[in-house]
């Protein structure tokens, strides 16, 4: 089973959907994590709506910190925002597999509930997306160049 870290600044929202999707689509496959590099200690309640919405748990998930997992091995990592893509990741994890697939933060939308919530919506769908062109990729056997060159151009999609 290959682990999968989801990374985001405040690990809020982008990152937790992100779990979520790769633990729901590869399971058996896929065991994911996610973090943030300066988390906010909640998550956001648009992004656990959103979950529910598509039948997924929302139990569980926590803001935590990237450190949080230093002893945790991970195969790859996919930062989320683009506040965390410039950043320098934590040591442990430069054996990983890298790629930065951002999104926009639906939780700073302003305007009407209906406004906020096609907000999560769009960033699920890219994600969703992403996720399950991911996982349609030999992941297993692929060399790590190749992987890495995937994964970017699946950053590009948008839903």
């Amino acid at each position: 089973m290959l682990n999968v870290f989801v990374i985001c600044t405040g690990n809020s929202c982008r990152s937790v959907m992100g779990e979520a999707l790769f633990n729901h689509l590869g399971q058996g496959r896929i065991k994911a994590f996610s973090a943030g590099s300066h988390p906010i200690g909640r998550i956001n309640q648009g992004a656990l709506a959103t979950l529910k919405r598509h039948g997924l748990p929302t139990e569980g998930y926590q803001s935590q910190s990237w450190e949080d997992f230093e002893h945790q091995s991970m195969d790859i990592v996919i930062t989320v925002c683009d506040n965390a893509h410039g950043e320098t990741c934590p040591v442990y994890l430069t054996n990983a597999v890298r790629t930065h697939w951002g999104v926009s933060d639906p939780g700073h939308v302003e305007g009407t509930e209906e406004e906020k919530i096609a907000a999560f919506e769009q960033t699920f769908a890219t994600l969703e997306l992403r996720v399950k062109k991911m996982l349609e990729l030999p992941l297993e056997t692929m060399p790590p160049e190749e992987l890495t060159a995937e994964l970017n151009a699946i950053g590009q999609l948008t839903a």
